[in-house]
């Protein structure tokens, strides 16, 4: 691998050792890919990603296509790679991640088919969103296999233009941005609102109705359709 290449290897490790910091790769889960023209840095399947090294990482093109194994033993690419790449396609991401966040775990469970939030001011921090307005994150149903998600999810992508994100219920959330900075305050910022809008929930009040002038929701309490 020349410089460039190892340098990139090493960002997509080191973005992994920050989603396991944040607790959202526990165990083997989740994980971090980017994107460099038409190549795909994506880390291993079921290892441990705080330990991760440059030479694990796999390099596919747009269509999947393998174009360096990681080096190891046993070393599977990423489940989530088919839905990684229906984010670069569909949206021109620069890198997409994979949550196992517990907020975004219980996100996908307390609410409905689709996540909703307003009068937050975090909201700020997700590209095209405004804390005056409705944000809709799509929420899918779980599948036994994670590839099994791809087609639903591209569905949700396509169905969702303004979301940077997708929830999968019961399991955590694909998120997004034009490069591994804004896929990162991206998800950091949606991670927030999604342990915000479950504590709401709690306390009786609709996320989607919050008031920010009065610190309130009125209308209809609880569950989301």
């Amino acid at each position: 691998m020349d410089a460039h290449d190892a340098a990139l290897r090493e960002r997509v490790c080191e973005l992994c050792r920050h989603l396991y910091a944040l607790g959202w790769a526990s165990g083997t889960g989740g994980g971090f890919s980017l994107r460099d023209g038409d190549r795909i840095y994506v880390a291993p399947s079921g290892v441990q990603k705080e330990r991760l090294r440059p030479e694990q990482i796999f390099v596919v093109d747009l269509e999947g296509r393998l174009l360096s194994a990681g080096q190891g033993v046993g070393l599977r690419i990423s489940a989530c790679t088919p839905l990684f790449l229906h984010a670069y396609r569909q949206r021109g991401a620069g890198a997409v991640l994979h949550s196992h966040s517990l907020n975004a775990c219980l996100a996908s469970v307390v609410f409905g088919r689709t996540f909703r939030v307003r009068g937050l001011e975090m909201m700020k921090g997700i590209e095209g969103a405004q804390a005056d307005q409705v944000h809709e994150v799509p929420i899918l149903d779980n599948t036994p296999h994670e590839h099994e998600l791809a087609d639903a999810l591209a569905e949700a992508i396509a169905t969702h233009p303004q979301s940077h994100a997708v929830l999968v219920r019961g399991h955590g959330a694909y998120i997004w941005g034009r490069d591994w900075v804004h896929a990162k305050t991206q998800a950091e910022c949606y991670d927030y609102l999604f342990a915000a809008a479950v504590r709401l929930h709690e306390l009786g009040l609709d996320p989607a109705r919050l008031d920010r002038r009065l610190g309130h929701s009125g209308g209809e309490q609880g569950r989301q359709p």
